[in-house]
């Protein structure tokens, strides 16, 4: 294989797979690896190469696009049993779209910068059906020749790919991102029953504000499921906690006060101490029905 014609695919799951399938839409040659069999054999129907290890991807490629659970297995990858960073050659370029935390993907770049290896922190945001389709937005954060090189490969599967500057930047900025839409969701889950005990139709005002100057993507995407009961849709509460509990720790560095998130945050608390954090963040609903003793999600 030439190193220059393939680019590396790490981490098959639901993000990645459709980022890898718009690679190769565009003509990309891939080399894939994930743990999972299951994901591997999906990959095939794609028409990419399948590596036997992650090694094996460093080895043969020079742009590696990694798409993994968290930053302790991205880094399990580059430096654990994978040994993948032993791998590589001087001047490849690793792309992180993991959730990575920001020092550790500060970190990760130091640490490979020693083996002439630049690393990207290149977080995504957008559901499944944006990877997709092609239409996620992606945030990077790292070196800007770096960036410039991959970006084509970014362009590929984003509609939105933004440099944030230095390595960290991408992180934090999904991180800025995140904390906006989880207070959006404790919003809603306030509102919705408290209209319930003033008398209105959530129904109805779910139509009004989807269409008003109330509109926010978190309101939209939860009010619909959690008025339907369908709290197993979307990233666990309790994972979604960590953004909260990072934003906090970052603004208390700088002195920031933030009354809004901190306001949020106690629902979520409260929420998770009443066993609702492996259920979706709309079950934050469930903490306000008790409380104003309205039942808007059916019992559920």
């Amino acid at each position: 294989m030439n190193d220059m014609e393939n680019v590396g695919f790490i981490g098959l799951g639901s993000m990645g797979h459709g980022m890898m399938a718009r690679l190769v839409r565009h003509g990309v040659a891939v080399l894939a690896y994930d743990v999972d069999d299951a994901a591997r054999q999906a990959a095939t129907g794609h028409g990419v190469s399948l590596a036997e290890n992650v090694a094996t991807v460093g080895r043969n490629c020079k742009r590696i696009i990694l798409s993994l659970p968290d930053g302790d297995v991205v880094e399990e990858v580059l430096f654990g049993s994978g040994a993948m960073a032993a791998a590589l050659v001087p001047g490849a370029i690793i792309v992180d779209t993991s959730t990575t935390p920001a020092g550790k993907s500060q970190a990760l770049a130091e640490r490979l910068a020693t083996q002439g290896v630049l690393f990207l922190d290149a977080p995504v945001t957008g559901m499944e059906t944006r990877a997709a389709d092609g239409t996620l937005t992606i945030m990077v954060g790292g070196d800007e020749a770096a960036f410039q090189a991959v970006r084509p490969l970014l362009e590929h599967m984003g509609t939105t790919v933004v440099h944030m500057g230095a390595s960290g930047n991408g992180q934090l900025t999904k991180m800025v991102n995140n904390v906006l839409y989880n207070v959006s969701v404790a919003a809603m889950a306030e509102m919705l029953p408290l209209a319930a005990r003033l008398g209105l139709d959530p129904q109805s005002i779910r139509r009004v504000v989807s269409s008003g100057s109330g509109q926010s993507f978190g309101f939209d995407y939860f009010s619909e499921r959690v008025l339907e009961g369908r709290f197993n849709e979307g990233y666990p509460m309790g994972k979604a906690f960590k953004d909260m509990l990072a934003i906090s720790a970052h603004a208390n560095a700088v002195h920031a006060p933030m009354p809004v998130v901190s306001g949020a945050l106690q629902t979520y608390r409260q929420a998770l101490a009443e066993g609702y954090g492996a259920e979706a963040k709309g079950a934050m609903i469930k903490v306000w029905e008790r409380v104003l003793g309205v039942d808007l999600t059916g019992g559920h």
